[in-house]
């Protein structure tokens, strides 16, 4: 009767809050284990920690605590326990055992919200990979009943066991997931290389996960991304055009969002879509400034930039969700900050107006001399939509222009024998 009555799954969270970790990040840490359960449609019963020097090798926490543990999920009638750390294949074989229940870690948890979120071709194949990646040393010791004779076509013949028969399955599709994920990375390798050739501004929103980013991108762009109040709603990196103030078009791509004790697995198999990050010219490093932890939440961000070599790369902080946040309240010092609401016209206007001081700094101010007749160069710099300001000289019958462009730009041998020389170079925008 009960099975009918339940709409979703419920479950225990367990947690081991180690002595020599920050109380702080193992408190965030157990907060985000409860966010991550309701964003895969879980209903939390119970949360139940311990504070121990080291995790048990065999249970993970203390095998009285385990026990006790058990008899609270047979009480609640729970369908799973989740544990708020990788377990090893032996912590998870001893754990099946003692529970009735369902067992699963923070890595399987995150696994089953991203292998139900993934749209793109290149996100599923990550996620697959993922899965399987954890799966294989997972796969040994797993009962006598997966020990059976296999034979016939296509295996080593009688005698294979069916973990054997696994494994080998296993490898061979990691080999095969990896050889199209190297296929579509080669493809966006392209597609990066393109916007180099062009000379496209690259803006890229980075951030903790749930810090409004794809609300940003819809916002300034109509995306039509997927934006929700939960954790990981965006995993496929999306790119869209976007038009500041001048007319200047630049583009603007989304990313996966970065959380604590992110998996091995997924850091791994999600660096790809990560890597697009080391090719922009700026980054926006959307903050959440209503979280209580925000500022641990900036350092999480800030280390995996490093991690992936994109520490160099000029930095905006918006501090988002303004809207939310009561006069006084205590912000982190940044560098280079924009205190917003996405949600607000007049602060989305301010950010456009800050990206385009960024991106108009990155080119060279030179001057042209172009004869009038040669309507051409001047239509060729509008539709390229290049930063100018012209003024034409009856005398000379010509026009003198003041433009914004890079030298690796396509148009720079086009418009070169027009240049006046010396061109200066100017750090603020005009």
């Amino acid at each position: 009767m009960s099975e009918m009555i339940k709409t979703k799954e419920t479950a225990i969270l367990v947690g081991c809050l180690l002595d020599n970790r920050d109380a702080e990040r193992m408190r965030l840490s157990m907060e985000e284990l409860e966010e991550l359960a309701d964003t895969a449609g879980v209903e939390v019963l119970d949360v139940i920690t311990q504070n121990r020097e080291r995790v048990d090798s065999a249970w993970y926490l203390g095998s009285g605590k385990i026990e006790e543990i058990a008899h609270r999920a047979t009480e609640l009638d729970v369908d799973v326990v989740i544990f708020n750390d990788e377990l090893s294949p032996s912590q998870t074989r001893n754990l099946d055992r003692v529970f009735e229940c369902k067992v699963i870690d923070r890595t399987q948890l995150i696994l089953d919200i991203f292998a139900g979120r993934a749209q793109s071709r290149e996100g599923k194949i990550q996620v697959e990979l993922a899965q399987y990646n954890y799966l294989l040393p997972r796969l040994a010791g797993q009962g006598k009943q997966l020990s059976r004779l296999g034979a016939g076509i296509g295996t080593r013949g009688p005698g294979e066991s069916k973990l054997e028969s696994d494994r080998r399955h296993i490898r061979k599709r990691i080999s095969e997931l990896k050889q199209q994920l190297a296929d579509t990375v080669r493809t966006r390798q392209l597609h990066r290389e393109r916007r180099k050739k062009n000379n496209v501004f690259q803006v890229a929103l980075v951030g903790y996960t749930n810090a409004g980013k794809s609300t940003l991108l819809n916002q300034l762009t109509d995306a039509g991304t997927l934006q929700e109040d939960k954790l990981f709603a965006t995993l496929d990196p999306t790119t869209r055009q976007l038009t500041l103030p001048s007319g200047m078009e630049v583009l603007l791509t989304d990313t996966v969002g970065f959380i604590q004790d992110l998996p091995t697995t997924l850091v791994a198999a999600f660096r790809s879509t990560l890597e697009g990050i080391k090719e922009a010219d700026l980054i926006l490093h959307v903050v959440d400034s209503h979280h209580p932890d925000l500022e641990i939440h900036m350092e999480v961000v800030d280390r995996v930039l490093k991690e992936l070599d994109a520490g160099q790369i000029p930095q905006l902080v918006v501090f988002n969700k303004a809207d939310l946040v009561r006069e006084g309240t205590y912000l982190p010092p940044a560098e280079n900050s924009i205190f917003i609401s996405a949600l607000r016209p007049d602060d989305q206007q301010l950010l456009l107006e800050r990206i385009e001081q960024y991106a108009l700094a990155s080119f060279e101010q030179l001057e042209l001399k172009v004869p009038a007749e040669r309507g051409d160069i001047l239509s060729l710099l509008h539709r390229e939509g290049v930063e100018m300001e012209q003024q034409f000289h009856d005398e000379e019958a010509s026009y003198r222009i003041k433009v914004r462009v890079n030298r690796d730009h396509p148009i720079y041998g086009r418009i070169a024998p027009f240049l006046l020389d010396p061109p200066e170079t100017v750090e603020e925008s005009w």
